[in-house]
């Protein structure tokens, strides 16, 4: 179990369920950071005493910094307020649970300090998996994934050598929409598309979990963190979130992890790896299950995840690109600046006109995300 935790992203769905967990287990928070909440993160301040927040926006930092003034907490602000609070002496953990790509330098400053990384931005594997990976591999830093799913496949191969791995099967619910045809959504709200049927989420995920990138981007991760290539991932669309996935071993064996739907149980993973202690979450209780269901991905019902697929394959910067384009056009669709169905046309749209980079450095990485946001903003802006 860890000693300590920085929450990059506190005020987020992940980040109040990681401070939950936190309570529960007793593990010290150090570090808070938020973007613009400083109401709520003032008073997860108060409640948690970190020695230091950052608040992203300046403004905003300015404001929490009046708002804490009668307390010891350090204030910082903007990227270098992040990488200090993934950084600090005094936590062995950060968990990662910012949206974006703003993730990125943190997590890698984490890696270079050999803390545990406690992996919930998506962001981070998707658009530098390969960058990622070599520096923690080099560093001696452990990456645990948060996410359920990924939590599920690293629970499976607890124990396995590689070569025993045939192929990891990547399940999903398939969302509100499940079994729509494009043409029956062209009115969805935002409204409609964050009611997701299993999970509770923030609006942006449970957006993309309706359109299915959600799943995209989880393939993308999976293939950096298991070290697999596309082509050793399937995803299964499996309606009632009870099984998180599975791997099949080259004997023909499966081995699946099984659940309630609550993401408070792969948080407490990560933090309490490689030891499990009691939770405060609801157990699964099979005699109440009526079935549980199987079925392959409708790709022409799903563009999105097939996108995702595709681009996972080219490599490079099109994973982030798409990411990136994705990121900003869910934020204009929740808006209501832009149609349901034209999130996938500006995510396919970028990658094909931003171009891809093999082999892409940091800064080149960094470019393509930028690149792609500011081609969304536009030409797809009302």
């Amino acid at each position: 179990m860890v000693k300590s935790i920085s929450v990059l992203g506190c005020t987020g769905s992940i980040g109040r369920q990681t401070i939950a967990v936190a309570e529960h287990t007793g593990i010290p928070v150090v570090a808070l950071t938020a973007n613009r909440k400083i109401d709520m993160l003032e008073e997860q301040a108060r409640r948690l005493h970190p020695k230091f927040v950052a608040v992203y926006d300046p403004e905003a930092a300015k404001a929490f910094q009046i708002a804490v003034a009668d307390t010891d907490i350090q204030v910082g602000t903007g990227m270098e307020g992040l990488i200090h609070a993934a950084t600090m002496a005094e936590t062995d953990c950060v968990v990662t649970a910012v949206s974006g790509a703003v993730g990125l330098k943190p997590t890698l400053a984490a890696i270079d300090e050999k803390k545990r990384i406690a992996l919930a931005n998506k962001e981070t594997l998707v658009c530098a998996g390969d960058i990622v990976m070599a520096r923690a591999a080099e560093r001696g830093a452990e990456i645990v994934p948060v996410d359920s799913e990924h939590s599920a496949i690293f629970q499976c191969l607890m124990g396995r050598e590689k070569g025993e791995l045939r192929k990891i099967l990547l399940t999903g619910s398939g969302g509100p929409f499940r079994g729509k045809a494009r043409s029956e959504l062209e009115n969805v709200t935002p409204e409609q598309a964050v009611k997701h049927p299993n999970w509770s989420m923030g609006a942006k995920i449970s957006v993309d979990s309706a359109t299915m990138m959600n799943k995209g981007l989880e393939f993308v991760e999976a293939m950096h963190l298991f070290g697999v290539s596309p082509d050793d991932i399937q995803v299964v669309i499996h309606p009632q979130s009870v099984i998180h996935s599975m791997v099949e071993l080259v004997d023909g064996t499966v081995i699946a992890q099984l659940g309630v739907p609550d993401m408070g149980l792969p948080i407490q993973l990560a933090l309490t790896y490689p030891q499990r202690c009691p939770s405060m979450f609801s157990r699964l209780d099979f005699t109440t299950l009526q079935n549980l269901s199987f079925e392959a991905p409708d790709y022409e019902k799903t563009p999105c995840l097939k996108l995702a697929m595709d681009c996972a394959r080219l490599g490079g910067t099109a994973p982030c690109v798409m990411s990136a384009a994705n990121e900003v056009a869910v934020g204009m669709f929740l808006h209501h600046r832009l149609g349901y169905n034209r999130i996938y046309d500006a995510a396919a749209s970028a990658v094909e006109r931003v171009g891809v980079v093999k082999d892409p450095d940091l800064e080149t990485i960094l470019a393509a995300d930028a690149a792609a946001r500011a081609f969304v903003l536009e030409n797809f802006s009302k």
